[in-house]
């Protein structure tokens, strides 16, 4: 299983309160209380929550459904998605 290709532009961390599954990170304004603005990194990386490791997710619940690229085909056009709607 190869690495999530990550691009690191923070916009998943901007938006946790789009996903039940994330809105207990809200800091309030839709962003994550561990997201760091400046440098667009999770301060809290190495102890984050399961939710935010991709692979981790990917095993405890979609392993059955999906596989390996087409869960991440998923997750990259979530990502495309969240792109569009900051570029607009």
């Amino acid at each position: 299983m190869q690495t999530f290709p990550c691009y690191q532009c923070g916009l998943c961390c901007q938006n946790v309160h789009l996903a039940e599954q994330t809105r207990f990170l809200d800091r309030g304004d839709g962003t994550c209380r561990h997201y760091v603005e400046g440098s667009k990194h999770c301060s809290i990386y190495d102890d984050r929550p399961d939710i935010c490791r991709v692979d981790r997710q990917y095993q405890m619940h979609y392993a059955e459904r999906y596989t390996w690229n087409e869960f991440v085909e998923l997750n990259l056009q979530v990502c495309n998605v969240l792109s569009a709607q900051a570029h607009d």
